[in-house]
């Protein structure tokens, strides 16, 4: 198989909360939504980010989903929209006005999705099967290194980057300040993440939705040793969460596949992938434009 990149654009930007807008939003000074190039299975390299610097705001290769889930601050199984919201990519390249802080792009996001793009959508619950990531043995699991006071307050001033490449050999995402997730060769090595990015990671890997159940708030290191067999289904499914399509040969591959080597490597850290149905908050979204009005 070619091209794992599809994995990447849903674990860039996420949050656990479940989209609800102020009263008054913010908005964009100005911006521009351009089409992307498609991404498909055969391509060799494929670079996708964000980059918050200042006043400029930038994302480029994202489709109408994963704008979503980063306007609203969900996850990618909380957004139930067409086919092609999850495949036709954009590139927005936005001013953020003068006085208004970074952390309110989502809420301008939203503004502009709905404004460009005609977003109509209404809110509802839908009972999920889900794995809920526990705990079972706390001495296992152990920090990363902690950032001084001094390095926060940097990090909280320094541009936001967050960088991810992906080709036939291998997925990198660079979140910044040590901070990252690579995926190849067999195995997943994570620097310095949270388990809510991890979970949203798996969740992406996996057959079902992945709630972090752990109740830690620290960033941890991992490194997963995976089999051949499991890495090759880990990447299909990370296909098609990414709305890549497949040959019918591929998606055959997922018959009867199994996680055990993902299972035993997250045991031996003292974390389980335990079995359970929950009722989860999602978006339904019920209009939206194919081709976004124009700048």
């Amino acid at each position: 198989m070619k091209a794992i990149h599809w994995v990447i654009s849903g674990a860039l930007l996420t949050a656990p909360l479940f989209g609800q807008a102020p009263p008054e939003r913010p908005e964009f000074e100005v911006a521009s939504i351009k089409a992307a190039e498609p991404i498909n299975a055969g391509t060799a390299q494929v670079n996708i980010g964000v980059h918050v610097d200042g006043a400029q705001y930038h994302v480029n290769s994202f489709t109408l989903k994963d704008y979503i889930r980063i306007a609203y601050r969900l996850k990618d199984y909380q957004i139930v929209c067409p086919d092609w919201a999850g495949s036709d990519r954009f590139d927005i390249s936005a001013k953020i006005p003068a006085g208004v802080p970074r952390d309110k792009t989502p809420e301008m996001l939203q503004k502009l999705l709905e404004e460009r793009f005609a977003l109509k959508f209404h809110n509802d619950k839908k009972d999920f099967p889900v794995y809920a990531l526990i705990v079972t043995k706390p001495e296992k699991l152990k920090e990363s290194a902690h950032e001084s006071d001094e390095d926060k307050a940097e990090a909280a001033k320094a541009p936001v980057e967050v960088a991810a490449s992906g080709s036939s050999k291998g997925v990198n995402v660079n979140y910044g300040h040590g901070s990252y997730v690579s995926f190849s060769d067999n195995k997943l090595t994570i620097s310095k993440l949270a388990f809510p990015l991890l979970t949203d990671w798996l969740t992406r890997f996996l057959d079902r939705p992945v709630l972090d159940k752990t109740g830690l708030t620290g960033n941890y290191d991992f490194k997963i040793d995976i089999t051949p067999e499991d890495y090759r289904t880990m990447l299909i499914r990370s296909a098609v969460a990414a709305g890549v399509v497949l040959p019918p040969e591929a998606l055959k591959l997922l018959d009867n596949a199994t996680d055990e080597s993902l299972h035993s490597a997250l045991a031996s850290y003292g974390l389980k992938l335990e079995t359970r149905k929950a009722p989860l908050d999602v978006m339904v979204v019920d209009s939206a434009k194919k081709v976004p009005t124009a700048n």
